[in-house]
C-alpha cells in the first residue's frame, strides 16, 4: 500500500531533499576535503565528525527519496467530502467538558507534526475521527483517560 501524503507535505519533503543535495552534501564534502588536508586522519576530530555528518545526510537523502517514490500524493483542496472527516481534513474539536478547542489536520505518517497541528492518519485521534461528520461526538482514548470531543468544523484547505 502506498503511504498517503498531502501535496503540502510532499512539497516540504522535496524542499528538504533539495536542500540536502544542493547545500548540505557539498558543504560536508568540502569539510572532509579540508580536514584531509590537515594530515593524519587517525587523530583528526574534524575529519571524523564530517564523515559522520556525511553518513547522516546520505541516509536522510535515501530515506526521503524512498518515501517520496512510494507516496500517494493527495491534493486536499480538490477533495469534496463535505462535512465528513477523511484524510487531509482539518478538524476543529471542542472538549465536551471544558469547551477547550483544538484544530488538527489529518496527514500522512511521514509529515505528522503535533506542534503544527498535523496528526498522522494512523494515530488514535485520527482513527477515531475518520468517517465522522460535523456535529458528531467522538470518544478518544488518551494517556490521561478517555476524552469526549464534539466535531465543530471540518474543512479541506490546500
Amino acid at each position: 500500500m502506498r503511504a498517503p501524503l498531502t501535496l503540502k507535505g510532499a512539497q516540504r519533503l522535496r524542499a528538504e531533499l533539495e536542500e540536502l543535495k544542493s547545500v548540505k552534501r557539498p558543504a560536508v564534502i568540502n569539510a572532509i576535503a579540508e580536514a584531509r588536508a590537515h594530515g593524519d586522519l587517525r587523530e583528526n576530530a574534524e575529519y571524523h565528525a564530517a564523515r559522520e555528518q556525511q553518513g547522516f545526510i546520505e541516509g536522510r537523502i535515501k530515506q526521503l527519496e524512498a518515501e517520496l517514490s512510494h507516496a500517494q500524493v493527495i491534493d486536499v483542496a480538490s477533495l469534496n467530502a463535505g462535512s465528513r472527516v477523511v484524510f487531509g481534513a482539518t478538524v476543529e474539536l471542542a472538549d465536551v467538558e471544558t469547551d477547550e478547542r483544538k484544530s488538527y489536520q489529518i496527514v500522512g505518517d511521514l509529515e505528522a507534526d503535533i506542534k503544527q497541528g498535523l496528526i498522522a492518519i494512523s494515530s488514535p485521534v485520527a482513527r477515531a475521527l475518520i468517517g465522522k461528520h460535523e456535529g458528531d461526538t467522538v470518544r478518544i482514548e488518551a494517556p490521561g483517560g478517555t476524552r469526549e470531543y464534539e466535531i465543530v468544523a471540518v474543512r479541506y484547505l490546500g
